[in-house]
Parts: C-alpha cells; structure tokens; sequence
C-alpha cells in the first residue's frame, strides 16, 4: 500500500470535509453497515482513510476509490 503525500491526503479533506453525511453502497468488510446506512464524515487520516460515524454506531473508516458510497449532503 502506497503512503498518500500530504497534498493528497489534504486533497481528500477538501472532497470529503468534516460533517458531510455519505451514504454506504458497498464495502467488503463483514464488519461493514447495511448497504444504505447513512453516516457522518469526521476526518481524514493520515493513510486517506474518510474515518465516518454512521448512524448505526459503527465508526468503520471508507477507502475511496475502493469502497462505494455516495455524498448526500455537504456540510
């Protein structure tokens, strides 16, 4: 796995900032919420991870470009 340089990782800050709600379409992960779960954006880590909140209670981080998830509202 390739470290994301800082620009990037401040790149995907700017995409995905702080509030915004996604919505999950699909994750391989058994620990992954229901396709349709709605969650909240709270960071970007340092590996380009967008760390969420879903409403669920689960905290599990998206992988762009290799989870599938939609933006629903900007914050």
């Amino acid at each position: 796995m390739k470290i994301p340089s800082r620009e990037q990782i401040e790149a995907l800050s700017r995409r995905y900032p702080t509030g915004t709600t996604v919505e999950l379409i699909d994750m391989d992960n058994c620990q992954a919420p229901p396709a349709g779960t709605l969650g909240k954006i709270f960071g970007v880590d340092s590996m380009g991870s967008v760390l969420v909140k879903w409403d669920n209670g689960s905290m599990l981080s998206l992988i762009p470009g290799v989870d599938s998830f939609r933006i629903v509202k900007v914050a």
